[in-house]
C-alpha cells in the first residue's frame, strides 16, 4: 500500500459504504488493531453523514477521503466543498440533560473527541473544507531485522 491512499466520493448516504470499506480496508493493510478500526469507522461514518446532511444539505457535491500512517498512528484527512464549518469549535452537548430534552445534532462531534486523538480542522488554499483526525498508538511497529537479516 501506498504511504498515502485516498477516495474522492459523491457527498450521497449511498457512498457511505464505499467510505466505510476503504478506511477498513486500508487500516486492515496498515495492521491497525481492531478495536480502533471500529473508532476510525465510527468517527468517519460520522463526519461523512454531518458533511451530506449538514453540509451540502443534501445537495451535491464531493467528500475525499485520505489515509496515511505517522509512526505508530493514523491520519485521516476528510474534505469537503460544502460551506464551512469548524466542528473542532462545536460546543459539547450537555450529556446531563435527559435525552428527550436535547437538542438535535451534536453528538457526532462528541463521539470524535472522545475516540480520536487529535482533530483539526481548516480550509485548504484551494478552498476544500479539511478535518484531519489522528489517533495514536495503534499501528504494530514490525519486527526490526537484524545485521544477518533475521527477524529474531
Amino acid at each position: 500500500m501506498d504511504a498515502s491512499s485516498s477516495l474522492r466520493v459523491a457527498a450521497e448516504l449511498s457512498e457511505l459504504e464505499t467510505i466505510h470499506r476503504f478506511v477498513e480496508q486500508h487500516a486492515t493493510a496498515l495492521r491497525i488493531d481492531p478495536s480502533a478500526i471500529d473508532d476510525l469507522l465510527l468517527v468517519v461514518n460520522e463526519i461523512a453523514t454531518n458533511s451530506i446532511l449538514h453540509g451540502y444539505r443534501k445537495q451535491p457535491g464531493t467528500i475525499e477521503v485520505a489515509m496515511r500512517p505517522i509512526g505508530d498512528a493514523v491520519e485521516i484527512c476528510v474534505r469537503d466543498h460544502a460551506p464551512p464549518f469548524d466542528p473542532t469549535q462545536a460546543l459539547s452537548p450537555d450529556l446531563h440533560v435527559p435525552l428527550a430534552q436535547r437538542p438535535l445534532g451534536g453528538m457526532g462531534v462528541h463521539l470524535a473527541r472522545q475516540l480520536i486523538d487529535s482533530l483539526t480542522y481548516h480550509i485548504t488554499p484551494d478552498g476544500w473544507n479539511e478535518l484531519t483526525l489522528v489517533k495514536y498508538r495503534i499501528v504494530p511497529h514490525l519486527p526490526q531485522e537484524e545485521p544477518d537479516g533475521s527477524n529474531n
